[in-house]
């Protein structure tokens, strides 16, 4: 059996391990050190609302959204009185042109009035003359015709003046057809057809005429 041998104890002392010394703070270490003074710790204190100013804020929005509720009610106010007006528009030329049609359908209302007297005594007249008493209508016809004449002059309607021998004038006068004559120097009426009328200051209808023109002299 072999025998086991020992070492004789190392009389060298031990030697305990020395610590590490810390790794000195580089440049990068240092920098990520917060400071209180740098610019980050400002900014995150100047983020915290102010109360004072924040409670200002929301005066000034609560009043601009009052100011905004009455712009919009005057909005709609004056939505509502544009859309009254033209309604008031509408209802007043519907009512104008009914009184337009009225007018012009119903104009001659008083002038009627005053002709039919006139067809009375007319048809009186004939009714007389289908009876074998012819004797008077001459008379009555000149008279009616009379009373014909006055009630268009009571409402402006006048006859164009007597025109035979007088100057041709195209305003008034309408020739029907002409002649030629030495007896004149321009043309002059020769007969009248069918008389004319104004009414008021305004041609109503010409006069039919004849008219005599100066003879052309051959050169």
């Amino acid at each position: 059996m072999t025998e086991k041998k020992t070492l004789p104890p190392d009389d060298t002392p031990s030697v305990s391990p020395v610590p590490e010394a810390p790794p000195s703070p580089g440049p990068a270490a240092a920098e990520a050190k917060p400071d209180s003074t740098s610019p980050a710790v400002h900014a995150e204190s100047a983020s915290e609302p102010d109360p004072e100013e924040t409670k200002h804020f929301k005066s000034k929005l609560k009043k601009k959204e009052g100011e905004l509720r009455q712009l919009k009610k005057e909005r709609d106010d004056l939505h509502d009185q544009l859309l009254r007006r033209l309604a008031d528009m509408d209802n007043l030329k519907k009512r104008l042109d009914r009184e337009k049609s009225d007018y012009l359908q119903y104009a001659l209302t008083e002038f009627i009035k005053t002709v039919l007297p006139i067809l009375d005594n007319l048809e009186r007249a004939l009714d007389r003359a289908d009876e074998g008493d012819a004797s008077g209508l001459p008379e009555g016809l000149r008279l009616i015709q009379k009373q014909f004449v006055n009630t268009l002059g009571k409402h402006g309607v006048s006859a164009i003046p007597d025109v035979v021998h007088h100057k041709f004038d195209p305003n008034l006068h309408h020739a029907l057809a002409t002649e030629e004559s030495d007896e004149v120097e321009e043309p002059q009426v020769a007969e009248e057809m069918q008389k004319g009328y104004t009414l008021h200051d305004r041609l109503l209808r010409p006069a039919l005429v004849k008219v005599r023109l100066p003879r052309k002299t051959n050169a």
